[in-house]
């Protein structure tokens, strides 16, 4: 007679192995520890550092037209000039002046808190992808700039900004249409949001069929139509020219970059126009070479869409399943952050709260170029003291623009991986939509 095997036992997990697993990947618990720690710091700054009066009155001024009745963006104006941001600014800081009632102190301890909540998202993110260390996440709570930008300067680049990196998350997870919501949420406060648009358009193109674009597009749209309706409906001319204005030329004396370039050359059409030629130009050589290798280039991505697009019908569109391909998380922020770096490179004039547009990327991007770990740091260093000299003058701003294409260079030579999932079972299929 054989004898039964006895029922294998669960391992019994030993008290020590989560300790160990936390010491060999301890990415989860420093990044606890970094964002009570800037809790701390936050507090501390708010309380004993001096508030530094700018644009927060403006933004108070343009508030109170809109909530007294105005629609004519024309007429919306505050100390600083006319109001240059889309409705979503106009709803968050007419929100802001009903809690703090205008009063600065009480706007200082949200905008503190919405410095955390921030900084939780993109640790996260950095937690997700896993290309810093762990310890070089402290990088992120050590910019004097952007701890000043948020809770001594209250700007709105801080709402963009947060917005953007939780758009960021959830495309992470895949979750495109949720994120591409967000990120017209994040457009809605402040334009520059749009330097992310070029990659995270090839991003849907890569996840995505046709239809799934599409309609993910049409929901970012519907976005923004519906958060500008009270201006389109009774001054739309007037919205659209100044609150999507890609024109506007900036101060020469406040430009963090460029501030080498000669006044009359940095103002000009010429200028403006070949920053936009080199723009286009680096995001069409990193389309290509490096962000549609995988599918032959970019002219063989859009071809494919483009037969998609060709056999497109409204009956096909509801009556039949679209389908997405996982994209590696890696692949994903890296070519959002790259795609907004080349626009920073490339911007005419970063004034000092821009900062906030491209830091939290910083540490991300330097550890995605083959350079040794002292010349990524001696990098971020240099960047950080570059935004920290005020006013700025030609060499500051000459040495800021040398870091900024040291960084594009390593990125251009870092090393390519498959940008989809290697699980075999990553192509999915959504659910049918309903008719």
């Amino acid at each position: 007679m054989a004898l039964r095997s006895p029922p294998k036992s669960k391992a019994i997990q030993k008290p020590g192995s989560t300790f160990q697993k936390l010491l060999k990947n301890p990415q989860v618990p420093f990044a606890l520890a970094l964002l009570f720690a800037d809790a701390i710091l936050v507090g501390l700054i708010i309380a004993y550092v001096p508030y530094t009066k700018i644009d927060w009155d403006a933004y108070m001024s343009q508030v109170t037209g809109f909530l007294e009745g105005e629609r004519d963006y024309g007429n919306l104006k505050g100390d600083t000039g006319p109001l240059v941001y889309p409705a979503g600014f106009l709803y968050i800081y007419s929100a802001l002046q009903h809690v703090t009632r205008g009063q600065v102190y009480p706007a200082q301890i949200l905008f503190g808190l919405l410095y955390i909540v921030n900084l939780a998202i993109v640790l996260s993110i950095y937690v997700k992808t896993s290309v810093v260390p762990w310890w070089a996440l402290s990088l992120l709570a050590l910019s004097k700039r952007v701890h000043s930008i948020f809770v001594l300067r209250l700007f709105n680049d801080c709402f963009a900004t947060t917005f953007l990196h939780a758009a960021l998350f959830f495309l992470l997870k895949q979750k495109w249409h949720l994120g591409l919501i967000i990120f017209s949420a994040a457009v809605s406060v402040k334009m520059n949001v749009l330097l992310y648009a070029p990659a995270l358009l090839i991003l849907m193109l890569q996840a995505m069929d046709v239809f799934g674009v599409i309609s993910a597009l049409a929901g970012a749209a519907l976005v923004q139509i519906l958060l500008g309706l009270p201006f389109l409906l009774t001054h739309p001319v007037a919205y659209l020219s100044k609150a999507f204005n890609l024109g506007r030329v900036f101060i020469h004396f406040w430009s963090v970059n460029f501030k080498f370039v000669p006044e009359p050359t940095f103002i000009s059409r010429e200028f403006a126009v070949a920053l936009l030629v080199a723009h286009l130009g680096l995001l069409t050589v990193f389309a290509h070479y490096r962000w549609c290798r995988h599918e032959g280039g970019l002219p063989s991505l859009l071809r494919l869409k483009i037969a998609e697009l060709s056999s497109f019908s409204m009956t096909r569109f509801y009556c039949t399943s679209s389908t997405t391909k996982l994209l590696r998380t890696e692949y994903i922020a890296t070519t959002m952050f790259v795609g907004n770096f080349i626009g920073i490179v490339c911007a005419r004039s970063l004034h000092y709260q821009f900062y906030s547009w491209y830091f939290y990327s910083l540490p991300y991007l330097l550890w995605k170029t083959p350079f040794p770990t002292l010349l990524r740091l001696t990098l971020f260093v240099v960047v950080e003291l570059c935004w920290n000299v005020y006013p700025s003058n030609v060499y500051s701003s000459l040495l800021l623009l040398v870091v900024h294409l040291v960084v594009l260079g390593g990125l251009w030579t870092a090393s390519l991986g498959n940008p989809y999932a290697d699980d075999p079972n990553s192509r999915l299929t959504a659910k049918k939509k309903q008719p």
